[in-house]
């Protein structure tokens, strides 16, 4: 097992719900497509290419950036029957919808895809679609009944120029966290900062929020929603809420610092399949004028692969979860005391990642585990990064 350098995962440290971010040039704008009139379709000319929700586009902009590597090949198992037998089998509905959190578990193929549907402002142009992959295993780190946690880490293995095979590239990825009928939330508000929110227990009745987490394990957002069972249609959709742009954004763009929408997860035969529609919102403060610079589609397929193994995913949890539990415990303790708190993106030059990263990595390599020295480093390096002020924070 290779565990991934600290320059490498610099490029990745972007990806909860965004993709491997091996990201190509920036977009670059082009004219706006003539309009066509209704009868035969526009056919596309050698240098266009077609979108969908676009038509035909030129192809340097049909053309999506992101991921640049190409990964070995993957073997899929036969489809499931749904709904699954797991989900059938339950007798109630808060069964069943522990039923479904609990599949979202297992060996997947994830590709990310994301589309710009409109812009918002007059000089808009069309921008390129994005697109990446990865291969990764969600793994169930904690079940308690009421609470459940999926962590996702990556498993990759890359074709070589030369026609060799390089990996498994191991790398902790994002974490996601269920509640059901949770009442105290943190939830994204803009500028970098993080807020309790306190739900009245009816609102949330029968549902479950979903807390999602950096790499790192500081927070992204947070959401309520409600699972829906009818017939073979197993559907998770959120509220609408805030989220910080992911990488594959706010390396390429600056216009704007909010993603402000809804998400939705579904059961599929082959996996899951999670849905984003989210408004591009310049503002980040919801007491301030509402200013939108346009809209995007995202579409992530999380497909259950038999092989390549991903089973290098368990001997990096073995060596390094002690470590990781203790940012967890970290994190919780921040949580119950502070109501609200702004996260800055450097520390001494160095991202939060970093620190996290290289002290898991030492374990990763070898190195015996210290719980004391392991907990207050993991403490210390959270509140380096705390602040009272807002931020300008990226991640």
């Amino acid at each position: 097992m290779k565990y991934l350098p600290l320059s490498i995962i610099a490029l990745f440290t972007g990806l909860a719900l965004a993709g491997c971010n091996t990201t190509s040039s920036p977009a670059s704008p082009s004219p706006t497509t003539p309009p066509v009139s209704e009868g035969e379709p526009k056919q596309a000319t050698s240098n266009e290419a077609y979108v969908f929700g676009w038509g035909n586009l030129p192809a340097n902009i049909a053309d999506p950036r992101g991921g640049t590597t190409t990964g070995t090949p993957v073997t899929f198992p036969k489809p499931r029957e749904l709904p699954l037998a797991s989900i059938v089998s339950a007798t109630n509905s808060f069964k069943k919808d522990r039923a479904a959190i609990l599949s979202l578990s297992g060996d997947y193929k994830a590709s990310f895809h994301f589309l710009e549907t409109m812009g918002l402002f007059s000089e808009h142009k069309p921008v390129r679609p994005y697109h990446s992959w990865t291969t990764e295993q969600v793994r169930i780190l904690e079940d308690s009944g009421n609470f459940i946690s999926l962590q996702h880490t990556l498993v990759m293995y890359f074709h070589e120029e030369d026609g060799s095979v390089m990996g498994p590239m191991v790398m902790k990825h994002w974490r996601q966290d269920w509640t059901y009928e949770d009442t105290d939330l943190h939830t994204f508000r803009g500028s970098g900062t993080w807020e309790r929110e306190t739900r009245p227990p009816e609102s949330v009745k029968g549902a479950w929020s979903q807390a999602v987490w950096q790499v790192d394990d500081s927070p992204r957002y947070e959401a309520i929603g409600r699972w829906t069972h009818e017939g073979n249609r197993s559907v998770w959709t959120g509220e609408n809420s805030w989220r910080p742009l992911p990488r594959r954004e706010y390396s390429v763009r600056d216009d704007y610092s909010v993603m402000e929408g809804f998400h939705r997860i579904a059961i599929t035969p082959t996996g899951w399949v999670h849905e984003q529609n989210n408004w591009k919102r310049v503002t980040g403060d919801a007491s301030k004028a509402k200013d939108y610079r346009g809209h995007e589609l995202g579409i992530d397929r999380y497909e259950l692969i038999t092989s390549p193994s991903l089973a290098a995913a368990d001997v990096y949890w073995s060596m390094t979860g002690p470590y990781w539990a203790a940012v967890r415990t970290a994190w919780n303790a921040v949580y119950a005391k502070r109501d609200r708190f702004a996260l800055e993106t450097k520390y001494e030059n160095r991202s939060q990642f970093e620190y996290h990263f290289e002290y898991a990595g030492k374990l990763d390599a070898g190195e015996s585990w210290n719980p004391e020295a392991g907990a207050q480093f993991a403490r210390d390096t959270i509140e380096s990064f705390l602040s009272d002020q807002t931020s300008s924070s990226r991640y």
